[in-house]
């Protein structure tokens, strides 16, 4: 078994090299905390997959969206004023400010409850699904678009929840996870069973919009009328929550251990809770090193791995003229 020397450079070295991080994990374990922090405090670029998601694959329906609303209103003066291009109607999606995105997802249910009929939520499922893939196949051009215009050496992607359900664990050659470890350190931040009843508690208290792998949500479908009637979006969305956490958490340990690195969100904040919004560059790099010579001494996959990621570091530092 390889020792963490034959892999790892010292610390000092690893620091130095460029970087890129995808992060995985569910909604609300302090992805975009982290990636935020980073941006802020140590000029890090924050990728975000759902405002590339938002901006450049659902930007489109979702005006189109708005359209059809304000056009259905009944009033003739605001649709008269659209017709004639009187008046510009576009989204405001930021980094901080994801809820055009959300709000088109939407979720199932009756229309008078702002629910979306069956047919629709599936269309918009698929169209976000591929909204996803496709942001992650973006992930290199960003690295090095990031270096080339901002100068930003470290990179991070803040990869939606849902990554986990658009790719396929089991497949080595599946698209997405080959491109994301040709060039980056996919990182999983678990959550231990105090962080995941925070985030049922969530879940529970202010549902939301989500992405669901077909397998889960066509047979929580099946018995549901096509047209919604009569079924509170909410109520419908609520319980899944639980059931979709138990999905996902195999799916994202199997991406950890065979394609990536696994750390706890305790080991990663301070409190456990994704309050430590200041952890600086140094910081993170120290943490994943820790991560990795910890995941080399216990499995082949994470020598491999480490092995990989080194070199993709050093692939970068030519690609950016830095040796």
């Amino acid at each position: 078994m390889n020792s963490e020397t034959d892999v790892l450079p010292d610390f000092q070295t690893f620091k130095k090299l460029p970087h890129a991080v995808s992060l995985l994990g569910m909604s609300g374990v302090g992805k975009t905390v982290l990636s935020s922090g980073l941006r802020r405090h140590s000029n890090w670029f924050h990728f975000s997959a759902d405002y590339r998601i938002g901006t450049a694959y659902l930007a489109e329906h979702i005006v189109d969206n708005i359209k059809y609303k304000i056009m259905n209103m009944q009033d003739p003066f605001v649709a008269d004023l659209l017709r004639s291009d009187s008046i510009y109607i576009s989204h405001n999606i930021t980094v901080e400010n994801l809820d055009p995105v959300s709000t088109f997802l939407g979720m199932f249910g009756d229309q008078k409850f702002r629910g979306l009929d069956k047919s629709t939520f599936i269309d918009r499922q698929d169209l976000y699904r591929n909204g996803e893939i496709a942001s992650m196949l973006d992930v290199m051009r960003f690295i090095d678009k990031a270096w080339r215009i901002y100068r930003c050496q470290n990179f991070i992607n803040d990869a939606s929840g849902s990554l986990c359900e658009v790719v396929d664990p089991n497949n080595q050659n599946d698209a997405v996870l080959s491109s994301l470890t040709k060039d980056t350190l996919i990182l999983y931040l678990r959550a231990d069973d105090v962080y995941e009843n925070k985030l049922l508690q969530r879940a529970q208290s202010h549902p939301k919009p989500l992405y669901y792998h077909s397998d889960f949500i066509t047979p929580r479908l099946s018995n549901m009328p096509g047209d919604g009637a009569g079924v509170n979006p909410i109520d419908f969305a609520r319980p899944l929550f639980p059931e979709l956490l138990e999905f996902r958490k195999p799916r994202y340990q199997k991406i950890a251990n065979d394609f990536g690195f696994t750390m706890d969100v305790n080991d990663l904040f301070d409190d456990g809770f994704g309050n430590n919004t200041d952890i600086d560059s140094d910081v993170f790099l120290e943490k994943i090193y820790h991560t990795m010579e910890h995941s080399i001494s216990a499995s082949p996959n994470g020598a491999e791995n480490a092995k990989k990621y080194i070199q993709a570091c050093k692939n970068r530092q030519c690609r950016h003229g830095q040796v």
